[in-house]
């Protein structure tokens, strides 16, 4: 399952960004023998410094679609869908080094060479090193709820969050998000449906099935056989 980063509208009035308010808890686990090898061996391949700036056409060698994954938790899905599409380009952004160290593994197993990573926060990275309209998509899968009230102020699909995705998507990009929380798609729902730049590719502007690009983790399969929903949304930009 992702690295779980939490989303909401707030209830009276929206949280700005720039207050800091961390939308993930750095709960950094165990590094196994295998992750700690990856991060450091791999690291000049894959790994991305938040303090510089990247021309990223330069820095994978091409012009190609680019793409972010905000959470991609152990990287297996993330490792999936490069594999899948060659001709497009993934940033993807963790805060987790054990995840961070097994998406390095899987790439280097692999051969994969369209994926770069961010070991750091991801409104920063999108806020300070992604360039506006140069993004062909985002994807948010799976993201922590933070069910609790208190915490909703955590959450990061807010009005400013959906701004900030105006920004940096091109025209004709998309947002994918996809949870296991019936009232927090509720709320992403709502909150993506108010930013009138955003368009609801669902024709019955609600959810959208899952498309082929977004592969099934384990955890989602154990809750489908449980019986456990999954609502995908998809948003392009105008």
């Amino acid at each position: 399952m992702s690295a779980r980063f939490h989303d909401s509208v707030m209830s009276c009035q929206e949280l700005p960004l720039h207050r800091k308010i961390r939308s993930f808890i750095r709960r950094q686990g165990r590094l196994t023998q295998a992750q700690q090898y990856a991060l450091d061996n791999h690291w000049q391949d894959y790994g991305l410094d938040p303090t510089l700036a990247y021309n990223f056409a330069e820095l994978f060698g091409r012009v190609a679609p680019l793409c972010i994954e905000i959470g991609f938790g152990n990287g297996e899905g993330l490792a999936s869908i490069a594999a899948a599409n060659p001709d497009k380009d993934y940033i993807g952004i963790e805060v987790h080094r054990p995840g961070v160290g097994h998406l390095m593994m899987l790439l280097h197993q692999q051969g994969l060479t369209n994926v770069r990573i961010y070991c750091h926060d991801a409104i920063e990275i999108l806020e300070q090193k992604i360039a506006d309209n140069s993004l062909a998509a985002v994807h948010l899968f799976f993201p922590d709820p933070w069910p609790k009230k208190k915490h909703h102020k955590r959450r990061i699909v807010q009005p400013s969050f959906c701004r900030l995705l105006v920004n940096k998507l091109t025209p004709g990009g998309y947002f994918h998000a996809a949870t296991d929380w019936q009232d927090y798609a509720e709320v992403m729902l709502a909150v993506l449906t108010a930013e009138t730049a955003l368009n609801n590719a669902s024709p019955e502007q609600n959810y959208c099935p899952r498309p082929a690009h977004r592969p099934l983790t384990k955890f989602e399969q154990r809750g489908l056989k449980l019986g456990h929903g999954v609502w995908d949304l998809i948003f392009i930009k105008n």
